[in-house]
Formats: C-alpha cells, sequence, structure tokens
C-alpha cells in the first residue's frame, strides 16, 4: 500500500541505526542509506521534544543541497528525558551505569521525532511514551552494560533487550517509539507527504 504510494520516490534513511533501518524494511519500503557524520549540539533552553525536533531538522538540512525532485529524507532524534533532564547516548560505562541507575524506580519519558523532507517540503513530527523502570541492582546493570554495550542508545538501553524484559515494569505510548521510531505516525505521514 505505502510503497505504491512511494513508488514514484526515492526514499532515503540518514540513520546508521540497526532498528530504524529494520522498522522501513518492515513497512516494504526501499530505501538507500545516507550517513553524515553531525555534531549533535542544540540550544540548552530547549526541553523535551523541543531538542528532538530541533536535532533531527540539523541532520535534514546537512542534505539540503543533495535532494532530488523524487526524493524524500527521513532524519530522526531520540532522547531519555528524566528529572528536567535529556540523556543521549552514553560515551562509556561510567555514564552508562550512572543512566541506568537514574532511571531505576523511576518513570521516565522516550522522545523520537522524525523529520520528512523532500526539496519542497519538510514536516517534523514526534511522540513521546513514558516508560517506568523497577528497582534495578548493580548487579543487574552492571551485566546489561558488559553484554549488551548500549553505547548507541539514549539513555543507555534498548527496550528489546535484556534490560526490558526484566526492568520495565509499565509503559504508556507507543512500544516502537522507544525502539527508535514511532512508525505509526511515518506511515501516516508518508501517505499524506
Amino acid at each position: 500500500m505505502l510503497q505504491n504510494k512511494l513508488s514514484n520516490h526515492h526514499i532515503i534513511l540518514a540513520s546508521g541505526s540497526p532498528r530504524r533501518q529494520q522498522f522501513l524494511k518492515d513497512l516494504n519500503i526501499d530505501f538507500e542509506i545516507r550517513l553524515k557524520d553531525i555534531e549533535e549540539i542544540y540550544p540548552k533552553h530547549l526541553k523535551t521534544s523541543e531538542i528532538t525536533d530541533y536535532l533531527s531538522k540539523l541532520k535534514a538540512d546537512a542534505f539540503t543541497n543533495e535532494l532530488n525532485n523524487n526524493d524524500i529524507l527521513i532524519t530522526s532524534d531520540t532522547i531519555v528525558w528524566l528529572n528536567n533532564t535529556a540523556l543521549g547516548k552514553p560515551k562509556n560505562y561510567n555514564e552508562a551505569f550512572k543512566m541506568l541507575s537514574n532511571l531505576s524506580a523511576n518513570t521516565h519519558k522516550v522522545i523520537t521525532s522524525i523529520c520528512i523532507t523532500s526539496k519542497e517540503n519538510q514536516k517534523i513530527i514526534n511522540d513521546t511514551t513514558e516508560v517506568t523502570f523497577k528497582t534495578l541492582t548493580d548487579e543487574e546493570i552492571n551485566y546489561y552494560i558488559e553484554n549488551y554495550q548500549p553505547y548507541d542508545k539514549a539513555g543507555a538501553y534498548g527496550i528489546q533487550e535484556w534490560i526490558g524484559k526484566i526492568g520495565i515494569t509499565h509503559i504508556k505510548g507507543s512500544y516502537f517509539n522507544v525502539v527508535g521510531l514511532p512508525v505509526h505516525k511515518l506511515y501516516k505521514e508518508l501517505m499524506n507527504f
């Protein structure tokens, strides 16, 4: 259905995330992966979805002069929002341990923005999911970091991995948003784009 609608377009996914790539495959979309090294820096006054909206647009803007008439570019950004602070990707073991310790016995928000860009149009959408962790022991956190190396994930965890299965007690909103892409919203926007 969607692939018919997009048959005259060339879809570009600007993401190295295997999870986001799999979501597009699951939607039966033919796409090309194009990556650019973008420094993910945003103005400090931004909060929640303002951050992910800004960063997803920043990633799209790097491709501005490269898009052809039939190209549709998809860029995205995800953060974990806890105690009025954005948690991005941990740089090392200590950062990952600290993030997971802070998420333990707490409810946080996972916010993902998607920027859909063509030569003529640009649309930014976002989604928020609330996630609650049980109290995680130091041993559980250590085991997860050592075995799953969650350095490419906002908030230092993947809900689809071991830590999500043993640690998450409640989720309010889209599960796929937490994995890294609110697929239902992406589908709707591509159908209308």
